[in-house]
């Protein structure tokens, strides 16, 4: 049972940063913008956190920033994409490149590298009250507790408002939002930042919650994962968080697995998570290729005076 209960408590964890990564591309890719840039926007955000919580020692003030730093890069990835109109996948692919460069210089010039923090601390509701085991389960930071509620808004946002609803045009037929009367740039534009701020945020978990300090490359491939996870929820946001438990379930076993003294191979443990997502995709590519779910304009750059 205690195997159990640990497993179980570190499961949130590691599926939170997914979660919230993948949600952030399914903002984006909702106004019709393919997103590649998660693992970069994540290594700014954690990054940020790191920074922000050395210099002002507020958890909460270092998460809000990272969103926003977040944000602030992927004005770049959106003057690209939206105006400039250059390949969407080249365009992300840049930026994590930039980011994973900047990044990693920024962390060694400002000696934030491997700098311990208090990070956010653990909330202990029922403590002393209910049993043990469930206290146990139920210790987790308040990001895990607001997960689900970023989650019921976003969805809110998207299919009970007038705004959502034209989002989402934008993302299916920019063409004839346009002809309706509805900013088809702007909307792509606000729905980058946006996501890429859910992507900072995914990304300062990692260095406030998870590891509690700033490792060049720190994300070790979670944002190619949350891609993956969009493809396996077919851009649905509610199976997109079921997916980040599913996964983050599995990548939370293998520690347990590895210290109950089972004999696996170190490094096939180690690329477990990456074997997953590529059999997800296949999986999905196979069972679901007529399913609904993307955006049908996703990926293609509009311009006005193209209008079908």
């Amino acid at each position: 049972m205690d195997w159990i209960t640990t497993w179980l408590a570190s499961v949130p964890d590691v599926a939170v940063p997914l979660a919230l990564a993948a949600l952030g591309l399914i903002v984006t890719e909702r106004s019709g913008v393919l997103s590649l840039g998660a693992e970069g926007f994540m290594l700014v955000g954690g990054l940020t956190a790191i920074g922000a919580h050395i210099t002002t020692g507020h958890p909460v003030l270092a998460l809000l920033l990272a969103m926003g730093a977040a944000s602030l890069v992927s004005v770049v990835f959106a003057v690209m994409t939206i105006w400039l109109r250059i390949n969407q996948i080249i365009s992300g692919l840049a930026i994590v490149f930039f980011c994973e460069g900047g990044t990693s210089l920024l962390g060694t010039l400002l000696e934030w590298t491997n700098h311990p923090v208090a990070g956010l601390g653990v909330l202990h509701p029922g403590a002393g009250v209910l049993a043990p085991w469930l206290s146990r389960l139920l210790a987790q930071n308040a990001i895990v507790y607001l997960t689900p509620l970023i989650f019921a808004a976003v969805v809110a946002y998207l299919y009970r408002t007038t705004s959502g609803l034209r989002l989402r045009a934008v993302g299916e037929n920019p063409q004839a939002a346009d002809a309706a009367g509805i900013p088809v740039l702007r909307y792509r534009f606000i729905a980058v930042l946006a996501g890429a701020a859910l992507m900072g945020l995914a990304g300062g978990y990692l260095s406030m919650v998870s590891t509690k300090l700033w490792i060049a490359g720190m994300t070790d491939g979670r944002g190619w994962i949350a891609i993956g996870l969009v493809i396996f929820a077919r851009w649905s946001a509610w199976r997109a968080l079921a997916g980040a438990l599913l996964f983050g379930g599995i990548e939370a076993l293998i520690p347990q697995l590895a210290a109950s003294g089972i004999a696996l191979p170190q490094y096939f443990l180690l690329m477990s998570p990456y074997l997953i997502t590529l059999g997800v995709m296949v999986w999905v590519a196979v069972t679901q290729r007529d399913a609904d779910g993307a955006p049908a304009s996703i990926g293609e750059p509009y311009l006005r005076e193209e209008r079908r």
